[in-house]
Protein backbone atom coordinates (compact mmCIF):
# COMPACT_ATOMS: atom_id res chain seq x y z
CA UNK A 1 0.00 0.00 0.00
CA UNK A 2 1.09 3.28 -1.02
CA UNK A 3 2.40 6.12 1.72
CA UNK A 4 -0.38 8.86 2.91
CA UNK A 5 -0.84 11.28 4.94
CA UNK A 6 -1.38 11.86 8.63
CA UNK A 7 -1.03 13.78 12.01
CA UNK A 8 1.34 12.82 14.23
CA UNK A 9 2.10 14.39 17.75
CA UNK A 10 5.10 13.80 19.17
CA UNK A 11 6.72 14.30 22.43
CA UNK A 12 9.80 16.70 22.27
CA UNK A 13 11.77 17.24 25.66
CA UNK A 14 8.78 19.46 27.53
CA UNK A 15 6.95 20.41 24.51
CA UNK A 16 4.07 18.21 22.06
CA UNK A 17 4.69 18.46 18.42
CA UNK A 18 1.95 18.07 15.62
CA UNK A 19 2.58 17.86 12.29
CA UNK A 20 1.18 16.74 9.01
CA UNK A 21 3.60 13.61 7.58
CA UNK A 22 3.87 11.47 5.11
CA UNK A 23 2.73 7.96 6.72
CA UNK A 24 3.14 3.94 6.09
CA UNK A 25 0.83 1.33 7.53
CA UNK A 26 3.97 0.73 9.96
CA UNK A 27 3.06 3.71 11.61
CA UNK A 28 -0.68 2.57 12.66
CA UNK A 29 -1.92 0.31 15.76
CA UNK A 30 -2.94 -2.52 14.82
CA UNK A 31 -6.61 -3.71 13.96
CA UNK A 32 -8.24 -6.03 11.66
CA UNK A 33 -9.93 -3.53 9.16
CA UNK A 34 -8.30 -1.18 7.22
CA UNK A 35 -10.34 2.08 5.81
CA UNK A 36 -9.82 5.05 3.92
CA UNK A 37 -10.84 7.75 5.95
CA UNK A 38 -13.15 10.42 3.86
CA UNK A 39 -14.12 12.16 7.20
CA UNK A 40 -13.22 13.11 10.51
CA UNK A 41 -13.94 15.65 13.07
CA UNK A 42 -12.57 17.96 15.59
CA UNK A 43 -13.89 17.95 19.21
CA UNK A 44 -12.76 19.21 22.26
CA UNK A 45 -11.14 15.79 23.38
CA UNK A 46 -9.23 16.32 19.99
CA UNK A 47 -7.75 19.92 21.33
CA UNK A 48 -6.65 17.85 24.64
CA UNK A 49 -4.59 15.17 22.50
CA UNK A 50 -2.78 18.29 21.19
CA UNK A 51 -1.53 19.54 24.49
CA UNK A 52 0.62 19.20 26.89
CA UNK A 53 -0.47 16.93 30.20
CA UNK A 54 -3.84 17.12 28.15
CA UNK A 55 -4.94 13.73 29.53
CA UNK A 56 -5.67 12.22 26.36
CA UNK A 57 -2.64 10.91 24.74
CA UNK A 58 -0.47 9.53 27.28
CA UNK A 59 2.19 7.31 24.78
CA UNK A 60 4.11 8.93 21.85
CA UNK A 61 3.71 9.45 18.93
CA UNK A 62 0.01 9.04 18.20
CA UNK A 63 -2.16 9.89 15.53
CA UNK A 64 -5.01 11.72 16.79
CA UNK A 65 -8.43 12.17 15.68
CA UNK A 66 -11.10 10.34 17.84
CA UNK A 67 -13.98 9.51 15.28
CA UNK A 68 -13.47 8.59 11.74
CA UNK A 69 -15.83 7.57 8.48
CA UNK A 70 -14.69 5.61 5.40
CA UNK A 71 -14.49 3.04 2.95
CA UNK A 72 -13.25 -0.52 4.10
CA UNK A 73 -9.92 -1.35 1.86
CA UNK A 74 -9.58 -4.76 3.16
CA UNK A 75 -11.10 -6.62 6.27
CA UNK A 76 -10.14 -9.88 8.49
CA UNK A 77 -13.66 -9.53 10.25
CA UNK A 78 -16.68 -11.34 8.75
CA UNK A 79 -19.06 -8.21 9.57
CA UNK A 80 -17.21 -6.23 7.29
CA UNK A 81 -15.80 -6.76 3.34
CA UNK A 82 -14.02 -4.51 1.00
CA UNK A 83 -16.04 -1.16 -0.14
CA UNK A 84 -18.28 -1.26 3.33
CA UNK A 85 -18.58 1.87 4.33
CA UNK A 86 -18.27 1.97 8.12
CA UNK A 87 -17.72 4.93 10.48
CA UNK A 88 -15.88 4.63 14.38
CA UNK A 89 -16.41 7.04 17.25
CA UNK A 90 -14.88 6.24 20.83
CA UNK A 91 -12.97 3.35 22.16
CA UNK A 92 -8.97 3.96 21.78
CA UNK A 93 -9.02 6.08 18.74
CA UNK A 94 -6.74 8.70 18.71
CA UNK A 95 -5.93 8.25 22.28
CA UNK A 96 -3.87 4.97 22.28
CA UNK A 97 -4.80 3.40 19.19
CA UNK A 98 -4.23 5.87 16.27
CA UNK A 99 -7.29 7.58 15.05
CA UNK A 100 -8.88 9.41 12.33
CA UNK A 101 -6.73 12.56 11.12
CA UNK A 102 -5.12 10.36 8.75
CA UNK A 103 -6.30 9.27 4.96
CA UNK A 104 -5.56 5.15 6.34
CA UNK A 105 -6.79 3.77 8.99
CA UNK A 106 -6.55 0.39 10.81
CA UNK A 107 -9.29 -0.30 13.68
CA UNK A 108 -10.27 -3.67 15.57
CA UNK A 109 -13.73 -4.19 13.77
CA UNK A 110 -15.91 -4.64 16.99
CA UNK A 111 -14.99 -0.63 17.37
CA UNK A 112 -16.57 -0.23 14.04
CA UNK A 113 -20.42 0.75 13.14
CA UNK A 114 -21.50 0.03 9.29
CA UNK A 115 -22.95 3.57 7.60
CA UNK A 116 -26.62 3.53 8.11
CA UNK A 117 -28.47 3.48 4.54
CA UNK A 118 -29.68 7.27 4.43
CA UNK A 119 -26.45 8.66 6.01
CA UNK A 120 -23.17 9.75 4.14
CA UNK A 121 -19.66 9.41 5.42
CA UNK A 122 -20.06 13.40 5.69
CA UNK A 123 -23.35 13.23 7.58
CA UNK A 124 -21.59 10.73 9.69
CA UNK A 125 -18.70 13.09 10.56
CA UNK A 126 -21.05 16.63 10.91
CA UNK A 127 -22.49 14.42 13.85
CA UNK A 128 -19.22 12.26 14.70
CA UNK A 129 -18.69 11.90 18.41
CA UNK A 130 -20.50 14.75 19.30
CA UNK A 131 -23.77 13.33 17.52
CA UNK A 132 -23.20 10.23 19.68
CA UNK A 133 -22.73 11.59 22.58
CA UNK A 134 -25.60 14.31 22.21
CA UNK A 135 -28.16 11.04 21.07
CA UNK A 136 -26.53 8.82 23.83
CA UNK A 137 -27.84 11.98 26.43
CA UNK A 138 -30.95 12.15 24.66
CA UNK A 139 -31.32 8.81 25.09
CA UNK A 140 -30.66 8.16 28.98
CA UNK A 141 -33.24 11.60 29.78
CA UNK A 142 -35.92 10.13 27.96
CA UNK A 143 -35.40 6.84 29.85
CA UNK A 144 -35.67 8.79 32.79
CA UNK A 145 -39.16 10.36 32.11
CA UNK A 146 -38.23 13.44 30.05
CA UNK A 147 -41.60 14.67 27.93
CA UNK A 148 -41.67 17.69 25.46
CA UNK A 149 -43.92 19.85 27.44
CA UNK A 150 -40.87 19.94 29.87
CA UNK A 151 -38.51 22.48 30.88
CA UNK A 152 -35.22 21.25 29.38
CA UNK A 153 -31.47 23.09 29.82
CA UNK A 154 -28.44 22.38 27.50
CA UNK A 155 -25.05 23.65 29.03
CA UNK A 156 -22.48 24.10 25.79
CA UNK A 157 -25.47 25.00 23.85
CA UNK A 158 -23.62 26.20 20.59
CA UNK A 159 -20.85 23.59 21.50
CA UNK A 160 -20.78 20.59 19.68
CA UNK A 161 -22.81 18.14 22.08
CA UNK A 162 -24.67 21.17 22.74
CA UNK A 163 -26.03 22.46 19.44
CA UNK A 164 -27.00 18.64 18.12
CA UNK A 165 -28.90 18.28 21.14
CA UNK A 166 -30.54 21.39 21.10
CA UNK A 167 -31.46 20.78 17.33
CA UNK A 168 -32.59 17.16 18.19
CA UNK A 169 -35.18 17.98 21.09
CA UNK A 170 -36.94 20.82 18.79
CA UNK A 171 -37.08 18.68 16.06
CA UNK A 172 -38.54 16.32 18.73
CA UNK A 173 -41.17 18.75 19.56
CA UNK A 174 -39.74 20.03 22.88
CA UNK A 175 -41.23 24.06 23.72
CA UNK A 176 -39.45 24.61 26.83
CA UNK A 177 -35.89 24.64 25.50
CA UNK A 178 -33.65 26.60 27.40
CA UNK A 179 -29.84 27.18 25.60
CA UNK A 180 -27.10 28.37 28.49
CA UNK A 181 -24.83 30.17 26.81
CA UNK A 182 -21.81 31.97 28.14
CA UNK A 183 -21.38 35.27 25.56
CA UNK A 184 -23.78 37.70 23.40
CA UNK A 185 -22.70 36.48 19.90
CA UNK A 186 -23.80 32.80 21.37
CA UNK A 187 -27.79 33.75 21.91
CA UNK A 188 -28.74 34.07 18.38
CA UNK A 189 -26.85 31.01 17.21
CA UNK A 190 -28.69 28.62 19.90
CA UNK A 191 -32.24 30.97 19.23
CA UNK A 192 -31.67 29.43 15.44
CA UNK A 193 -31.09 25.98 16.88
CA UNK A 194 -34.37 25.89 18.14
CA UNK A 195 -33.32 27.20 21.85
CA UNK A 196 -37.00 28.65 23.19
CA UNK A 197 -35.11 31.06 25.54
CA UNK A 198 -31.12 31.52 26.74
CA UNK A 199 -29.69 31.73 30.42
CA UNK A 200 -26.37 33.49 30.79
CA UNK A 201 -23.92 31.29 32.85
CA UNK A 202 -22.41 34.20 34.17
CA UNK A 203 -25.71 34.34 36.52
CA UNK A 204 -25.71 31.29 37.65
CA UNK A 205 -25.26 30.65 41.81
CA UNK A 206 -22.13 28.44 43.33
CA UNK A 207 -22.73 27.35 46.74
CA UNK A 208 -26.24 26.78 47.54
CA UNK A 209 -27.46 23.41 47.65
CA UNK A 210 -30.59 24.18 46.85
CA UNK A 211 -32.64 26.63 44.41
CA UNK A 212 -35.36 27.55 43.52
CA UNK A 213 -37.01 24.45 41.27
CA UNK A 214 -36.52 25.29 37.41
CA UNK A 215 -35.93 22.70 35.18
CA UNK A 216 -37.30 19.34 35.03
CA UNK A 217 -34.59 17.74 33.09
CA UNK A 218 -30.62 19.39 32.59
CA UNK A 219 -28.25 17.78 29.44
CA UNK A 220 -25.15 18.78 30.53
CA UNK A 221 -22.00 19.34 28.41
CA UNK A 222 -19.92 21.66 30.64
CA UNK A 223 -19.32 20.16 34.19
CA UNK A 224 -17.81 21.56 37.04
CA UNK A 225 -19.37 24.34 38.61
CA UNK A 226 -21.99 25.20 36.21
CA UNK A 227 -23.14 21.44 36.57
CA UNK A 228 -23.04 21.64 40.16
CA UNK A 229 -25.03 24.99 40.48
CA UNK A 230 -27.55 23.95 37.83
CA UNK A 231 -27.80 20.46 40.28
CA UNK A 232 -29.75 22.49 42.61
CA UNK A 233 -32.32 24.06 40.25
CA UNK A 234 -33.65 20.69 39.13
CA UNK A 235 -37.21 19.56 39.88
CA UNK A 236 -38.77 17.20 41.56
CA UNK A 237 -38.09 13.66 40.12
CA UNK A 238 -36.01 15.22 37.40
CA UNK A 239 -32.70 14.23 35.87
CA UNK A 240 -29.66 15.31 34.44
CA UNK A 241 -27.21 13.79 32.03
CA UNK A 242 -23.74 14.50 32.39
CA UNK A 243 -21.33 13.86 29.31
CA UNK A 244 -18.45 16.73 29.36
CA UNK A 245 -15.75 18.17 31.54
CA UNK A 246 -14.92 21.44 29.88
CA UNK A 247 -15.62 23.54 33.10
CA UNK A 248 -13.53 21.20 35.28
CA UNK A 249 -13.95 17.53 36.94
CA UNK A 250 -14.68 18.09 40.13
CA UNK A 251 -18.51 18.16 41.46
CA UNK A 252 -19.13 20.51 44.32
CA UNK A 253 -22.03 19.57 45.45
CA UNK A 254 -24.09 18.25 48.26
CA UNK A 255 -26.72 15.06 48.72
CA UNK A 256 -29.75 17.65 49.78
CA UNK A 257 -30.99 17.71 45.61
CA UNK A 258 -31.01 13.91 45.69
CA UNK A 259 -32.25 13.14 48.86
CA UNK A 260 -34.99 15.78 49.33
CA UNK A 261 -36.29 16.00 45.76
CA UNK A 262 -35.23 12.66 44.15
CA UNK A 263 -33.68 14.22 41.02
CA UNK A 264 -31.36 11.72 39.29
CA UNK A 265 -27.91 12.09 37.65
CA UNK A 266 -27.20 9.99 34.73
CA UNK A 267 -23.24 9.67 33.72
CA UNK A 268 -22.98 9.48 29.68
CA UNK A 269 -20.78 7.09 28.26
CA UNK A 270 -19.42 7.77 24.73
CA UNK A 271 -16.13 5.64 24.57
CA UNK A 272 -17.08 1.97 25.03
CA UNK A 273 -21.34 2.20 25.09
CA UNK A 274 -22.86 -1.02 24.16
CA UNK A 275 -22.98 -2.26 20.63
CA UNK A 276 -26.33 -2.08 20.09
CA UNK A 277 -26.96 1.04 22.13
CA UNK A 278 -24.64 2.35 19.33
CA UNK A 279 -26.12 1.15 16.32
CA UNK A 280 -29.18 2.53 17.86
CA UNK A 281 -28.45 5.90 18.25
CA UNK A 282 -26.81 5.85 15.06
CA UNK A 283 -29.95 4.66 13.04
CA UNK A 284 -31.50 7.64 15.45
CA UNK A 285 -29.16 10.21 13.76
CA UNK A 286 -29.71 9.00 10.29
CA UNK A 287 -33.84 9.47 10.53
CA UNK A 288 -36.02 10.92 13.27
CA UNK A 289 -33.02 12.76 14.95
CA UNK A 290 -31.06 13.69 11.57
CA UNK A 291 -30.77 17.84 12.22
CA UNK A 292 -27.72 17.66 9.93
CA UNK A 293 -28.82 20.56 7.26
CA UNK A 294 -29.80 22.63 10.73
CA UNK A 295 -26.26 22.66 12.22
CA UNK A 296 -23.61 25.25 12.28
CA UNK A 297 -20.85 23.40 10.30
CA UNK A 298 -16.90 24.44 9.02
CA UNK A 299 -15.27 21.88 6.37
CA UNK A 300 -11.94 21.89 6.42
CA UNK A 301 -9.13 20.03 4.71
CA UNK A 302 -6.61 18.45 7.29
CA UNK A 303 -4.21 20.69 6.50
CA UNK A 304 -6.31 23.65 8.31
CA UNK A 305 -6.06 21.25 11.51
CA UNK A 306 -3.94 22.77 13.96
CA UNK A 307 -5.98 26.07 13.16
CA UNK A 308 -9.24 25.11 14.27
CA UNK A 309 -7.44 23.18 17.05
CA UNK A 310 -6.35 26.40 18.65
CA UNK A 311 -9.81 28.17 18.55
CA UNK A 312 -11.10 25.28 20.71
CA UNK A 313 -8.04 25.86 22.81
CA UNK A 314 -9.25 29.26 22.91
CA UNK A 315 -12.78 28.87 23.76
CA UNK A 316 -13.67 30.44 20.32
CA UNK A 317 -14.98 27.31 18.33
CA UNK A 318 -18.46 27.07 17.44
CA UNK A 319 -20.85 24.07 16.11
CA UNK A 320 -19.04 20.96 14.35
CA UNK A 321 -15.82 21.27 12.16
CA UNK A 322 -15.29 18.25 9.99
CA UNK A 323 -12.31 17.35 8.42
CA UNK A 324 -12.45 16.43 4.96
CA UNK A 325 -9.34 13.48 5.13
CA UNK A 326 -9.47 12.37 1.08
Amino acid sequence: MQNFKGFIVREEGSEIKAELETLSLADLSEGNVVIKVEYSSLNYKDMLAFQKNGGVIRNYPQIPGIDLAGTVLNSKDPQFKKGDQVLGAGYGLGVDHTGGLSEIARVPGKWLTKLPDTMTTRTAMTFGTAGLTAGLSIDALLKAGMKPADEVLVTGATGGVGSIAVAILKQMGYQNLTALVRKQNQVEIARKLGADATLDANTLKNGKPMQHQIFDHVLDTVGGDVAASLLSMVKVGGAMSMCGNAGGNQLKTSVLPFILRGISLLGIDSITPPAKVQDRVWQKLATDWDVSEQLVVDEISLSDTLSVIQKLKEGQHLGRTIVKVQ
